[in-house]
């Protein structure tokens, strides 16, 4: 074979290689392209076998039954509702409900009563318009009557009083209210005032314990026996950070309010001043909450004029302390401080560990930390975005172990 020969083989041989490789790569091209699409569609088809079984999130039934009892107790979205505010603190369980009704896009109606098994009695009807004066104000107005049978009285002061000295009183009061609170553009700043007549109607009580009259009379406890008219006015000024007064976990509240009680037979009127503080403090994303609150009740003097004993500045039950009964403190003058540690345990409950002291006294020079009265405990809270309507907790002072039954917040 010639070298001419010899060059054209190789010549076709490079050919013929150079047609395998290009051959091979389109059929790897080839294959990779099909089993991209083949990646693709079975991606696809995942992904359309998902579609099916997407779905917005259901409620289990104990769930439902839950949002359907926030509707009843805070939501307002159900006309009838339970109502479980006692006529005064001390009546025991209460029961009652009520019917609410928009009498305009945003003003309310409501007609409510309850009852205690002690017979602690309250019908009422009141009128709320949130959106006053071009939505800076909310405007109250409440008329009703109540009437207590057992509230407890303990002697004045507090290191010379004994839960054995107790004696019971009644007493039946027909009110009519107005109250404004504004907002102004000031965030936070709440400027309010209000009005109110009532007639308080002192009796014997009917109780357990001795009525009042058999142990104090007129001359030895002033207002024992009396029906004083009151014209209650008062104003205040507070700054307000909170999510809302039923419920939050965050913000504060610091405020000063001031009371005139005009008695209209010029003998039992007296002033009062209330100092409170409020604050919440959000832990771990609001998870944990340490609230605090200190508040201080200080009475004046009328000239000529005496204060009624069921009047006084008071500390003891479910709002103050709470490891002891209500009303046990009684004097001119109160100091109470308290501290919670709150635990979120689901979207409607939480849990709290709580400690409360305070005291009473005859001067505001001896409204110090000298012989508080303190207690402890821990309570349950159901809860909803703005309210707390039930409130269950067990406290202990030094005068045993009280259960507490509410359907407000402590503070």
């Amino acid at each position: 074979m010639g070298a001419r020969d010899r060059s054209s083989v190789w010549t076709g041989c490079l050919v013929i290689a150079a047609i395998a490789i290009g051959v091979a790569q389109s059929a790897g091209a080839q294959e990779s392209a099909t089993t991209d699409q083949t990646r693709a569609a079975v991606i696809t088809k995942l992904q359309t076998d998902k579609i099916p079984t997407l779905h917005p999130y259901e409620p289990n039934r104990a769930e439902q039954l839950i949002d359907r009892a926030e509707d009843m107790f805070i939501n307002g979205t159900v006309h009838w509702h339970p109502f479980f505010q006692s006529a005064y603190a001390g009546g025991g369980f209460t029961l009652g409900g009520g019917y609410i009704t928009h009498v305009s896009a945003y003003n309310t109606l409501d007609l409510r009563g309850s009852i205690t098994f002690s017979g602690y009695k309250r019908i009422e009807a009141a009128f709320t318009a949130p959106r006053v004066l071009n939505r800076h104000g909310v405007l109250s107005v409440v008329g009703g009557w109540r009437e207590a049978t057992a509230v407890g009285f303990y002697g004045i002061g507090t290191a010379n009083t004994s839960s054995n000295d107790r004696v019971d009183y009644g007493f039946r009061q027909p009110y009519l209210s107005a109250n404004l609170d504004v907002y102004p553009r000031r965030r936070y700043l709440v400027v309010g005032g209000g009005l109110e007549l009532s007639q308080w109607n002192q009796q014997s009580g009917s109780g357990t314990a001795p009525s009042i009259e058999t142990v104090y009379t007129p001359s030895t406890l002033p207002g024992l026996g009396a029906k004083p008219t009151y014209l209650h006015s008062q104003g205040s000024l507070a700054f307000d950070s909170r999510t809302s007064p039923g419920y939050t976990r965050r913000g504060g509240f610091y405020g000063i309010s001031y009371h005139d009680f005009h008695d209209a037979d010029s003998r039992f009127g007296f002033g009062q001043v209330d100092y409170d503080a409020i604050q919440h403090l959000p832990i771990l994303r609001e998870t944990w909450v340490l609230s605090l609150h200190g508040r201080v009740e200080s009475t004046l003097d009328k000239s000529g004029e005496e204060i009624p004993f069921f009047m006084l500045p008071a500390l003891g039950g479910g709002s103050t302390l709470r490891g002891f009964a209500s009303w046990r403190f009684r004097d001119r003058h109160s100091l109470l401080m308290q501290a919670e540690w709150r635990v979120m345990a689901n979207r409607f409950m939480d849990m709290a560990l709580f400690y409360d002291a305070g005291k009473v006294a005859s001067r505001t020079s001896d409204l110090d930390f000298d012989g508080l009265k303190s207690d402890y405990g821990l309570g349950f809270r159901l809860h909803g975005p703005i309210a707390t309507p039930l409130r269950i907790e067990l406290a202990k002072g030094n005068e045993g172990f009280v259960i507490v039954f509410s359907s407000k917040a402590p503070f």
